[in-house]
């Protein structure tokens, strides 16, 4: 007998996604002959709208079909993936259901993220609140590609302007039609995507995600958070395993919280991971040598491996700085209270006792798992007041006793630093000062003390201990690795240097002393500047490895980040492994951790970095381009930073802002590329402007959005010898001047160079923590073309 409509009906919404006619006759007992009949019976519900057709299936409307295509767009409370159906007809059926995502067994191909489209298969279960159903991932058919982000400029007639952020998208505008707006508001940062392209006028896009309000400089980071992909919301789970995590006990640890260790750091650090001290050797062996004690935050007493808080820590990879904000790897629970090593209460450490001889070298070491508490927390400029007699309250009881030998310390290290020769760039940082508001008041380039290089060398000592003891004690490891220069590099900076009658040995096999003697010869010179950028830019770029092949920069052999597992998950790894060589346990790293399973580790952690370090310079550079966008006109000194065939990069010496002068803007001659000089040359006047060069420059039109400054050259350039006719060995009046164009092209182009073209300011060493607190100047952290965020402890958390 022929079911009823009412009959089907229920049958189809009783099962998990779609069915097809086969199965409602098999469920009903139909022989052949009913089955036209059927058919007919499904063609009518589908007219009606009481069911959906597809090919040969049917389902009921509002639910979906066993198999879906779904886009994964967030995560919930625990970290947990949850995906949202591609097709949906929200007009007839509300808001798209949510799919929570389940762990899936041997799934092929690329891990699933967020963004990522993928073939699920749907279980009609209520696994959460506001979640209808939960799913396995059959596939990932498209892995996520960087969202197109813009700030939303609303019309008055309705619709709107999306302004891009990425400066090769600057004048490339969008429009909104009206309705596709998404709720966006006057200066919402939004992501969107492109609708149907029109043959004439702006490409047309609707409003995906509304991602927060632009509307001050405050709210700038968030720009680089969601460009970048950076996670800036811990989930539930970890959170509440951070609140519910209890203060460590002397239990199983050294007592030693009688050891005056202090911290020294940023007058405004928010945490203090890191703490220091040094006594005199009384062994009579070790004449004129100390024992220094570096001690850590014992974080993985509080990050279990395996835990909530060490997926996210991973996920992370590490913190993220900016002017504004930091985007931590911990909650707050333990990177500020747990882990901070406050002075004159409890903490839980990992310690490293280091024998140090007379000139500087490291003798022996042991690590030890302890208690602690801190005599005292110091900021760089009041530790080194109190050495240059200017000791305060708090300084004054430690002067004696702590500072002094500190520094006596230091002085035996850095005899063995200098004997060691790592590569030693004067590349200054400077730092943004914000005003209450979030906007720019000012930009500094603090002093570089020696507080700041004992520190740096005591914790490179350290990092060093902890390679060899986990080498020694065949434990794997992460290291942090620096290769030397490429041979290409090296040809072209030979290339270079012999313009300026510098020679360099036609060798592959460079030391950093061979770099450092190249620095002392133009130190103080004009050529300083210049020769500092372009060794920089020789530079490779250091990053995390299992596997050891040195630190270049550094000139060591074995070299392990260890000092920081606050703000790096590298660090963490390494605690994990020295708990493992002292015995084990539930914080050490598990047995079955390998090479080869820290090989991914490493290779996630190098991308993250590299993640944090872009989302930060472009931060500070929109942050910038805010600052100027009201002085458009204004005449500024600067520096040629970089020169490519599009034009110069320049920096400004005030504020370090970096811009660009268009090669169609510098005078009325045609400009090569020479890249053995790193210069753009004149064909007939022979003017050349290199980097390196000191320039003025006039501000002609800022992006802050996309955080692009262009400016004009006023100065004129220096001349070549190659020059023909009657320019030649003479200077043109207006050559380099301000709104002269070559001929023929009318108006000075008002572009900007395309993304991944040299960029100014590269790589800086400044006066805070420096590159890390561990690698020493900043050319490891950053490598060529890359600003070095190197007083990231200093910034708030």
């Amino acid at each position: 007998m022929l079911p009823s409509k009412e009959e089907i009906i229920a049958f189809i919404a009783a099962q998990t996604g779609k069915v097809g006619k086969r199965e409602i006759a098999r469920a009903f007992g139909l022989g052949s002959g009913q089955k036209i009949e059927l058919k007919a019976l499904l063609r009518d519900l589908a007219e009606e709208g009481v069911v959906d057709r597809s090919r040969r299936k049917v389902h009921v409307p509002g639910t979906l079909p066993g198999v879906v295509l779904a886009d994964i767009t967030s995560r919930d409370g625990d970290g947990e993936l949850v995906a949202s159906p591609v097709e949906w007809d929200q007009e007839e059926h509300g808001d798209a259901p949510l799919i929570l995502l389940k762990a899936t067994e041997r799934l092929r191909g690329p891990a699933p993220g967020l963004s990522d489209r993928i073939l699920v298969r749907v279980e009609a279960d209520s696994p959460a609140e506001g979640i209808a159903y939960s799913g396995r991932i059959i596939k990932v058919l498209e892995k996520a590609r960087k969202q197109t982000l813009g700030v939303f400029r609303r019309l008055p007639q309705g619709g709107g302007r999306i302004i891009p952020i990425d400066k090769k998208n600057l004048g490339r505008e969008l429009q909104v039609p009206p309705g596709a707006e998404n709720g966006a508001e006057e200066g919402d940062l939004v992501s969107v995507e492109l609708m149907h392209q029109r043959v004439f006028g702006l490409p047309t896009a609707r409003v995906k995600d509304r991602l927060g309000s632009l509307a001050s400089e405050k709210a700038i980071s968030l720009v680089a958070i969601h460009a970048h992909g950076i996670p800036n919301a811990f989930p539930r789970a970890v959170i509440a395993e951070a609140e519910a995590a209890k203060t460590a006990t002397a239990k199983d640890r050294e007592d030693w919280r009688a050891l005056p260790l202090v911290t020294i750091d940023p007058p405004d650090a928010k945490d203090h991971d890191d703490a220091v001290h040094a006594v005199a050797d009384e062994d009579p062996g070790n004449a004129g040598g100390f024992v220094v004690t570096v001690a850590i935050a014992d974080v993985a007493a509080y990050v279990r491996p395996g835990s909530a808080l060490d997926r996210e820590a991973l996920l992370r990879g590490n913190s993220v700085y900016f002017p504004d904000r930091v985007v931590p790897m911990l909650p707050e629970r333990i990177s500020n209270d747990l882990c901070s090593l406050r002075p004159l209460e409890d903490r839980a450490a990992l310690a490293v006792r280091m024998v140090i001889a007379k000139d500087g070298r490291k003798r022996s070491h042991s690590f030890h798992r302890i208690l602690m508490r801190s005599a005292a927390k110091l900021a760089y400029a009041q530790a080194q007041a109190a050495i240059d007699g200017q000791s305060d309250d708090t300084t004054d009881p430690l002067l004696e006793g702590v500072l002094r030998p500190l520094y006596a310390a230091y002085a035996c290290v850095k005899q063995a630093r200098d004997a060691r020769q790592p590569l030693d760039l004067d590349l200054p940082e400077r730092k943004i000062l914000l005003k209450a508001d979030g906007t720019v008041d000012r930009v500094i380039v603090p002093p570089r003390l020696d507080a700041h290089r004992l520190i740096e060398e005591f914790m490179i000592l350290a990092n060093v201990a902890a390679a060899e003891t986990l080498e020694q004690q065949k434990v794997p490891l992460i290291f942090r690795v620096h290769d030397g220069p490429t041979l290409a590099k090296l040809s072209a900076l030979r290339e270079f240097l012999a313009t300026l009658d510098i020679p360099l040995a036609k060798t592959d096999q460079v030391r950093p002393s061979n770099f450092n003697r190249i620095l002392a010869q133009v130190e103080g010179t004009d050529a300083a500047p210049l020769v500092n950028q372009v060794i920089l830019r020789s530079q490779s770029q250091a990053e995390y490895s299992p596997e050891n092949y040195g630190h270049f920069g550094l000139n060591l052999r074995r070299y392990a980040h260890f000092t920081s597992p606050i703000r790096r998950y590298a660090d963490l790894v390494v605690h994990r492994g020295l708990l493992r060589a002292l015995g084990g346990g539930p914080d050490a790293l598990p047995e079955s951790v390998t090479t080869d399973t820290l090989a991914e580790v490493a290779a996630d952690i190098s991308a993250t970095e590299r993640r944090a370090m872009a989302a930060e310079r472009e931060t500070v550079d929109r942050l910038i381009a805010h600052h100027l966008a009201d002085q458009i006109g204004a005449v500024f000194p600067a520096r040629v930073t970089g020169a490519t065939r599009a034009g110069l990069f320049v920096s400004l010496d005030e504020t370090g802002a970096d811009g660009f002068v268009p090669a169609a803007t510098l005078g009325q001659d045609y400009y090569r590329f020479d890249e053995a000089r790193q210069a753009l040359v004149g064909d007939r006047t022979g003017e050349m402007h290199r980097i390196g060069d000191r320039v003025e420059v006039k501000l002609v039109e800022a992006a802050p959005v996309a955080g692009a400054l262009r400016f004009e050259l006023l100065s004129e350039g220096s001349y070549v010898g190659r020059a023909r006719g009657k320019f030649a060995g003479a200077r043109s009046r207006n050559a380099g001047k301000a709104g002269s164009a070559k001929a023929g092209q009318g108006k000075p182009k008002a572009g900007f160079p395309k993304a991944g073209a040299p960029k100014a300011g590269a790589a800086k060493r400044g006066p805070g923590r420096p590159a890390g607190a561990d690698d020493g100047p900043g050319y490891t952290e950053g490598g060529p073309g890359s600003r070095t965020a190197a007083s990231r402890k200093g910034r708030k958390r």
